[in-house]
């Protein structure tokens, strides 16, 4: 009985996934969802006999293991595929940096201005306020780059104007939000020790100049060094690196993910090495870890979320990470000259969270800064905004059927 909730968990979040797609969106996000239903909230509270018998004992705590595991690689290869769009012309840098801007501006004030109703409601005893705060404003700065690259390659928009407006704008708000969290991670437990902060943030800063300075370089000659057959040792070499990276962001009070994807990110760009890893690691990762990960999402939410005010705090919720995202994209667009219905476009897109903002999540309960009833209100609106984007799209297709084709000035 020890593999059967795993084998069911692999099961569900496939047929979610192929059923999902059927409907126009991301296997990803019929995964997400398999993990949520799998919960307490919907398998929990129609089957609770059968939830309990596969979720009880150590299943959990194997579980906590693969969805560790897998959120690790799956960061490790997302750091490796990791690639800034090209940019099109000379001026493009800087319209992407607008849009960018004002997409995380915004719902970071956003969040900043709800944060004293969350946290007087929600808040674990003794979390930091400044703690608290930092981690929500960054939760709704959240844009999910690599499953909007796949929306964008399923719908056939990467080479469109407002595909590769709004993947650069993606990739510069995914890497603000990883400093965010690290900085929020490393301010929650000293206690006005600014000098602590600013050691670690130091480490971290040495840590990401040495990977790309030294490490990389030493690891493209390696690379190029070895002939065929070397494909294991040089996979067992890159797997020890991504936890060793793990290890040090943890001792730098930053969670192992990020130290992941940095190590991730400063492998040397070579086509054969990223189609290696997805043919070696990722794969693996997205078919048996990561449903793991989703499970253990769903595991973690909770009814208690909708007691008392939790209804009324999850449309607040909602509306700020909606309107904050949306009108962030598109007001950035617009600053950045383009026409309102490409700037609706780029805001629809931005307001994508998807797997990005799980993971974000998932550090946020892993380091106490949130508890399950919280967990649970920003799980549901991930689901919700990743889901909507499509649907919006296609409104946005007829109210405007003479859709032009352009290329970014």
């Amino acid at each position: 009985m020890l593999f059967l909730p795993i084998v069911f968990i692999i099961l569900t979040a496939k047929v979610a996934g192929a059923v999902l797609k059927k409907f126009g969106q991301p296997e990803v996000v019929g995964e997400m969802i398999a993990g949520f239903v799998l919960g307490p909230l919907v398998l929990g509270l129609l089957f609770p006999e059968a939830h309990h018998a596969l979720f009880k004992g150590d299943a959990v705590t194997h579980l906590k293991v693969l969805s560790d595991l897998g959120i690790l690689l799956f960061m490790f290869v997302v750091g490796a595929e990791f690639r800034m769009p090209v940019q099109r012309s000379a001026n493009a840098l800087g319209k992407v940096l607008l849009v960018a801007g004002s997409s995380i501006i915004l719902p970071f004030a956003l969040g900043i201005a709800i944060t004293p109703v969350l946290y007087s409601t929600f808040a674990p005893a003794g979390t930091p306020h400044l703690g608290f705060t930092l981690f929500i404003a960054t939760l709704f700065s959240v844009t999910a780059f690599p499953v909007l690259a796949r929306i964008l390659k399923e719908r056939q928009m990467l080479d469109s104007e407002v595909g590769a407006l709004s993947l650069m704008a993606a990739a510069v708000s995914d890497i603000c939000a990883w400093v965010l969290l690290a900085i929020t991670a490393m301010s929650l437990q000293l206690d006005h020790q600014w000098q602590a902060l600013i050691l670690r943030l130091c480490g971290l800063a040495a840590l990401c100049a040495a990977s790309f300075w030294c490490v990389r370089p030493l690891l493209a000659r390696w690379i190029n060094a070895l002939d065929d057959t070397s494909t294991l040792p040089l996979l067992a070499v890159l797997l020890c690196g991504a936890l060793l990276y793990g290890s040090i962001t943890e001792w730098l009070q930053v969670h192992a993910v990020f130290g992941a994807f940095l190590f991730g990110a400063c492998l040397p760009r070579d086509q054969r090495l990223l189609n290696m890893l997805v043919e070696r690691v990722e794969h693996m990762a997205v078919i048996v870890l990561m449903p793991s990960f989703f499970a253990l999402a769903g595991l973690n939410t909770t009814a208690a979320t909708f007691s008392g005010v939790g209804i009324g705090l999850l449309a607040l919720v909602l509306l700020v990470a909606i309107c904050g995202k949306l009108l962030g994209g598109a007001l950035g667009a617009r600053l950045a000259g383009y026409p309102a219905p490409v700037a609706l476009s780029v805001g629809v897109l931005m307001n994508a969270r998807g797997l990005m903002e799980l993971v974000v999540l998932k550090v946020g309960l892993d380091l106490g800064i949130i508890g399950k009833e919280l967990f649970t209100l920003f799980v549901i609106m991930t689901v919700v905004t990743t889901v909507m984007t499509g649907p919006l799209l296609n409104i946005l297709d007829r109210l405007r059927p003479a859709r032009q084709r352009l290329d970014m000035p």
